[in-house]
């Protein structure tokens, strides 16, 4: 998918379904030269996607991105742990966090900034129980209805 600019933008679409953002932050990834090439073409899937720290550092999990077309016997492995990019500050914070009220990070979307860096949009979230799920869906169904009311008459 295109983005601003002509930036390439994936999103998690099941993201704000399931959890409940409390804050936001933008991470660079460590990737190789088949993966970004393959991230440029759009062929990406951050469905089951998930943050998790080791010795200090933030990888992500479950996000699949395919075998590059052109690529040779170096091709990267298509759901391997990515590395994250954080100031320590960051990090620290966001591993306080989950530690200690049971938090989870996921990545909600992954774009190529104006530099053409890949850099991934992750959330410190909580995950919804199913009526919360039941009563957002409620309220976008109430707004879709008043949006289509002001617009017959």
């Amino acid at each position: 998918m295109k983005g601003r600019a002509g930036n390439i933008l994936i999103k998690n679409k099941k993201a704000s379904h399931d959890f409940e953002f409390i804050e936001k932050f933008i991470a660079g990834i460590v990737l190789t030269g088949t993966e970004i090439k393959s991230l440029r073409e759009g062929k990406a899937n951050l469905a089951d996607s998930w943050c998790h720290f080791h010795n200090g550092e933030l990888y992500v999990k479950g996000m699949h991105i395919s075998e590059y077309a052109f690529g040779n016997l170096l091709n990267h492995n298509p759901v391997q742990e990515r590395k994250l990019l954080l100031k320590s500050r960051e990090l620290r914070k966001l591993e306080k966090k989950v530690k200690e009220s049971g938090l989870t990070i996921i990545v909600m979307k992954v774009f190529i900034n104006e530099r053409g860096l890949a850099k991934a949009e992750i959330a410190l979230s909580k995950g919804k129980k199913e009526y919360d799920k039941r009563e957002t869906l409620r309220k976008k169904d109430a707004a879709r209805e008043m949006d289509r009311m002001r617009k017959i008459k």
